[in-house]
C-alpha cells in the first residue's frame, strides 16, 4: 500500500460530523511527520467523491482555502452540512468535533 493509499484509508474512517487534523491523519497513517504529505495527498486526490477530504483541518481548526470558489468555502459548506460548528473566528470547534478514534484495546 502506498503512502497516499494509507492516508486515504485513514481519512475514509473519519465519521460524519467530526474532523481530524493533518498531523493526526499522518500519525495514524504511519508517520507523525507526514502532515504536509497529508495535505498534498488530499490536494491531488483522484476522486474526492470517495474520500471525505473536507474532514481534515489544521491543528488549530482552520480550514483550507484551496477549495474556495468565488470567495465561498466548499470545505466549510460540506462540514456545516454535516453539523460541524465553527467558533467566532471561523475555525472548526475542535472541542466538539475532533475525532477521537478508539484503538484496538478500546482506549482513545
Amino acid at each position: 500500500m502506498t503512502t497516499f493509499q494509507k492516508i486515504y484509508e485513514v481519512v475514509g474512517q473519519i465519521p460524519e460530523g467530526f474532523v481530524a487534523t493533518y498531523g493526526q491523519v499522518a500519525a495514524m497513517a504511519g508517520n507523525p511527520r507526514w502532515a504536509r504529505v497529508v495535505g498534498y495527498a488530499l490536494h491531488v486526490l483522484p476522486d474526492p467523491a470517495f474520500v471525505p477530504w473536507h474532514r481534515v483541518v489544521a491543528k488549530d481548526g482552520r480550514i483550507s482555502t484551496a477549495s474556495d470558489i468565488n470567495g465561498e468555502s466548499l470545505q466549510e459548506a460540506l462540514l456545516r452540512s454535516e453539523g460541524v460548528t465553527f467558533t467566532l473566528d471561523g475555525r472548526v470547534d475542535l472541542q466538539k468535533h475532533l475525532w477521537k478514534p478508539v484503538d484496538r484495546t478500546g482506549f482513545v
